[in-house]
């Protein structure tokens, strides 16, 4: 298992099912051969499939080390609901694992934020801006939004030109995945965020998190919340 973040990683296009299948793999609800027929269907060819068992296994079969007893609570949280969010886990293991798809979200998040649309080229600018023009990294944004585009948070129209939101899945019922995906946020941002500014981070735009986020925070072993200044509290992760 890899002790550090990738750089970039996230190279290819991963529809929910094959998430779903290898989440069911990770919580014991299934075998791995399920996930493997998923991937003979879709007649990947053998470097494709390499390269998807690689994040398949970096999200939910290896997660490195540091992420392991977080992928373990993600698996058991579906564990306990088969009915909950499927893209809400996949979501947070993704950002939580790969800093580059994390960035692609917020991107997306921040430049939609006012009109529910953005450009992909506005995206795949800004990032270049951020890893540089190096070979590929026009291709694995487009690999990552397709992917969030197969996950159900954004649509493609205008021949994947412009990008729009899709409704927001509401986590009001799964208080437990919310928590959890306010974890992945920390671990993404690698830093304390203000409790007001979870609800509206634009790494977390296909979701509502409309809970009492002070108090679930403060009901985790996971999560620590602290207050200051004039009664600004901030969540972060527990040493």
């Amino acid at each position: 298992m890899s002790l550090t973040a990738p750089q970039i990683g996230f190279d290819r296009f991963i529809q929910l099912d094959w998430v779903a299948a290898a989440l069911k793999v990770r919580a014991g609800l299934a075998k791995l051969d399920e996930l493997n027929d998923l991937l003979d269907v879709a007649g990947l060819g053998l470097a494709a499939r390499k390269k998807t068992r690689t994040v398949l296994n970096r999200l939910w079969l290896e997660p490195r080390v540091d992420l392991v007893d977080f992928a373990n609570r993600g698996a058991e949280i579906f564990k306990a609901n088969p009915s909950v969010s499927v893209a809400a886990l996949a979501w947070g293991m993704a950002i939580a694992t790969y800093p580059f798809f994390g960035k692609v979200a917020e991107l997306v998040g921040r430049l939609s934020a006012l009109q529910g649309d953005c450009s992909s080229a506005e995206v795949h600018r800004r990032m270049s801006e951020i890893y540089g023009e190096r070979e590929g990294i026009y291709r694995m944004s487009n690999m990552v939004l397709q992917s969030q585009a197969g996950w159900g948070a954004i649509e493609r129209v205008e021949k994947g030109k412009r990008l729009i939101r899709c409704s927001p899945i509401a986590l009001t019922e799964n208080e437990p995945v919310a928590v959890w995906l306010v974890e992945a946020t920390l671990r993404y941002a690698g830093r304390s965020v203000s409790i007001a500014s979870l609800q509206s981070m634009a790494v977390l735009f296909p979701f509502v998190l409309d809970q009492s986020l002070a108090y679930m925070v403060s009901n985790s072993s996971y999560l620590e919340l602290r207050s200051e200044g004039a009664g600004t509290q901030f969540v972060s992760l527990r040493d």
